[in-house]
């Protein structure tokens, strides 16, 4: 099958007449024609023109060439990367390519490397002694070479780069096509993108190395080289019980010893954590003396005369105290810059602890028996005022058994009148006679005269001791409610001697025993500080800072542009 050229179509512009067949057609694309400024080269040799259309089964030379071409360019081996830059650059140079590899051939045949960038400056070299058309500008075309074949083809290429003369002004075009203008920009911005990136990210670092990496700089170099070395001593111990406390209260055997010494073991945590203890521990072995030593750094060195605020800082950040109320146990360490001065503070903390437990321990037990001693004398007192006051009764009147007298008045008084009724019946007896005898009725008549005589003198005697205010009776009813009081009184008392009993053995329940686990020894190595794990907590510290505040500032920032 065989191809026909399209013919292309030119826009002739004429020249001067003494141009002649100079002057070549020029295309319509206004890139291909070069600057004013280049300078002329000489005039290629134009390429033939293309052979005419034939009809028939007879091809013309020209197209067994190209054909012939096309096959060699098929056997070349090129990828479909090129062949499509190849169609790329024969559109743009307007060339009537059917094919890929017809536009490699027709841009092999122009002169013109398909697989450059630069094919367009090869295209528009003017050719020497060329002059410029009506428009000002060369002939774009004069500069075209000759397709001829053989020699004549490859002697008017034109190869770039080639040497340019000095001692005119060559100066570039100005006119850039739309993808390389595109291009140049995007690479502009991508540029501006990458310098301000770096900008940024150089002042990120100095900012980091300004506000994090100085800091950690300083702190680590000041827990490496400055530092004393703090010697540590820790202890262990805990409070218990006596062991018969278990038995004391509803709930004393279901609570284990050291839920039932939790608020002991409170109080002597906090007593230990006291100013109070720090006193002490400077009155007895100088605690302020040793930290004001001048070979201590000076961070953790006292002033020469230190308050006891300050003091009593060094000695919280210097002694640290904790209590597990699941153990019971308290832990203490003590640092210091002297090992032996160490130990010295722990022991004398664990005497402060004891006392304090002994001191806690006695003030419950004398609250528990003040109490109870306090009943039960209160009790007794009053037992023996009610006991005074049932003697005084006693001994007021002129018997001393009122109620005696009057129970015997009663029995006196109820003798005789059984006594009067069996005379009566006699009596009676005797007179119900039709001749009764009458010394016998004299006689019975007489008895029961007697008797209630008697009974008369009785009860006058019982009227009066149950009459008045001094009477038997009322003696005897004061006395009764004497008695009553000193039963009740003498129960209290019996209640309160059982309470202060019990307050006793309560109370020697109640005592606390400090027993120390781990005892204070010398340390011979150097507990603090620990220059890495302090170096490593400061970068996070400062880091931690700077992050905050960088992003507090951008959205302070950002709010505010917004």
């Amino acid at each position: 099958m065989t191809t026909k050229p399209k013919a292309r179509k030119f826009r002739i512009k004429r020249s001067a007449p003494s141009l002649g067949s100079a002057a070549a057609a020029q295309p319509e694309n206004p890139q291909a024609a070069p600057p004013p400024q280049q300078q002329p080269r000489a005039a290629a040799p134009q390429p033939p023109a293309a052979p005419a259309p034939q009809t028939g089964e007879v091809a013309s030379a020209g197209q067994v060439a190209g054909e012939n071409t096309i096959d060699a360019i098929r056997q070349e081996g090129l990828t479909g990367r090129q062949l499509r830059m190849a169609r790329r650059v024969a559109q743009k140079h307007d060339l009537p390519a059917t094919s890929d590899f017809d536009a490699v051939r027709l841009l092999r045949d122009k002169g013109i490397d398909p697989f450059q960038r630069s094919n367009m400056l090869e295209l528009v070299v003017p050719q020497a002694g060329a002059e410029p058309h009506e428009g000002g500008a060369p002939d774009a075309f004069a500069s075209l070479p000759a397709t001829t074949g053989g020699a004549g083809a490859q002697q008017g290429k034109v190869q770039l780069p080639q040497t340019v003369p000095v001692k005119k002004q060559q100066l570039p075009s100005t006119e850039v096509s739309p993808a390389e203008r595109r291009a140049a920009e995007i690479q502009n911005i991508q540029r501006d993108i990458g310098r301000r990136r770096r900008k940024k990210t150089g002042l990120l670092l100095v900012r980091l190395a300004f506000f994090v990496m100085l800091p950690t700089f300083l702190a680590g170099y000041y827990f490496y080289a400055i530092a004393t070395p703090m010697y540590a001593t820790k202890s262990e111990f805990l409070i218990i019980q006596n062991e018969g406390s278990g038995g004391a209260g509803p709930l004393g055997g279901l609570l284990p010893t050291q839920f039932a010494t939790n608020s002991d073991s409170i109080a002597v945590q906090g007593f230990l954590q006291s100013k109070d203890a720090m006193l002490r521990l400077d009155r007895d072995v100088g605690f302020k003396s040793h930290f004001t030593q001048g070979w201590i750094d000076p961070i953790q060195r006292l002033s020469t005369d230190p308050t006891n605020e300050e003091a009593y800082k060094a000695y919280k950040k210097n002694i640290k105290i904790g209590y597990d109320p699941t153990e019971g146990m308290i832990r203490m360490e003590v640092a210091a810059a002297d090992p032996t001065v160490s130990a010295e503070f722990s022991r004398q903390l664990i005497d402060y602890a004891e006392q304090r437990v002994n001191n806690l321990s006695a003030q419950k037990r004398d609250d528990q028996m003040r109490d109870a001693r306090e009943g039960f004398e209160r009790a007794e007192a009053e037992r023996r005022a009610a006991q005074e006051n049932l003697v005084r009764l006693q001994i007021q009147g002129s018997t001393l058994d009122p109620e005696g007298v009057i129970a015997s008045l009663r029995t006196q008084i109820g003798q005789l009148e059984t006594q009067i009724i069996e005379k009566r019946i006699e009596l009676n007896s005797l007179l119900n006679n039709s001749r009764p005898n009458q010394s016998r009725v004299d006689g019975a008549r007489g008895t029961l005269e007697i008797l209630q005589a008697e009974l008369a003198t009785l009860n006058n005697k019982m009227t009066d001791v149950s009459q008045g205010e001094n009477s038997l009776a009322e003696l005897a009813a004061n006395i009764q409610i004497a008695q009553a009081d000193l039963a009740a009184r003498d129960m209290m008392m019996q209640s309160a001697l059982q309470q202060m009993e019990q307050a006793r053995v309560e109370a020697s329940r109640q005592v606390r025993y400090l027993t120390v686990a781990v005892e204070p020894i010398e340390s011979e190595e150097p507990s603090y500080p620990r220059a890495f794990e302090n170096t490593i907590l400061a970068f996070l510290v400062f880091a931690g800072i700077y992050l905050m505040i960088s992003l507090t500032a951008s959205i302070l920032r950002e709010q505010v542009t917004n």
